[in-house]
């Protein structure tokens, strides 16, 4: 007879339950061991090989599709991108390129237009200054005359002078008045450096 013990936690007591042993189930027991863990039951088998096939067939005709068309497509753009890019940089080089060729030629308009002034610039300069000059030179000519009357008249005074002093130191030397002529054209010559 084979006997189990249950025990039952709640109310704490322990039951005994026997159960007849027939002769025939000693054999069986012995026997029947129950399921290989090492080898798989047929059917085992088959609902893993069924299974496989099936993820098989779905991989191959759903998703690896799937999967390459949004490989393709992700490689699609990213090839447009790039070649997107490469327009793009192309039209910045062609526009840098444009740039640089205006810039130069408004540099060498700017270049034009600088010289052409300064040119204006020194002709107006020149032409100043000729005009100064000739002022100067006419106001130097007008100056000088000026001048030169103005020393002819300060000479015939200083002349008169001399020859009114000579002709009184004269007078008071010898006694008698020299004759005014003489004494005019004495002083005329000492004056003029060259004595007679």
């Amino acid at each position: 007879m084979i006997s189990v013990t249950v025990t039952t936690t709640g109310a704490g007591h322990v039951v005994v339950v026997h159960l007849p042993q027939t002769a025939g189930s000693a054999e069986t027991a012995a026997e029947d061991k129950g399921p290989s863990p090492i080898a798989p039951e047929v059917k085992e088998l088959a609902w893993g090989a069924g299974a496989f096939v099936l993820l098989f067939v779905l991989m191959r005709l759903v998703f690896f599709p799937k999967l390459k068309k949004g490989m393709d497509a992700r490689y699609g753009k990213i090839r447009g991108d790039h070649e997107t890019a490469e327009a793009t940089r192309a039209a910045a080089k062609a526009e840098v390129a444009e740039y640089e060729v205006a810039l130069g030629a408004v540099k060498a308009e700017a270049r034009q237009r600088v010289d052409a002034a300064r040119q204006t610039l020194e002709a107006e300069r020149t032409a100043a200054l000729a005009d100064a000059n000739s002022r100067i030179a006419a106001r130097r000519a007008e100056v000088m005359a000026e001048a030169e009357t103005a020393r002819a008249a300060a000479s015939e005074h200083i002349e008169a002078a001399v020859a009114d002093v000579s002709s009184r130191v004269a007078e008071l030397a010898t006694g008698r008045r020299p004759d005014p002529v003489r004494v005019n054209e004495v002083v005329s010559s000492l004056l003029a450096g060259s004595p007679q």
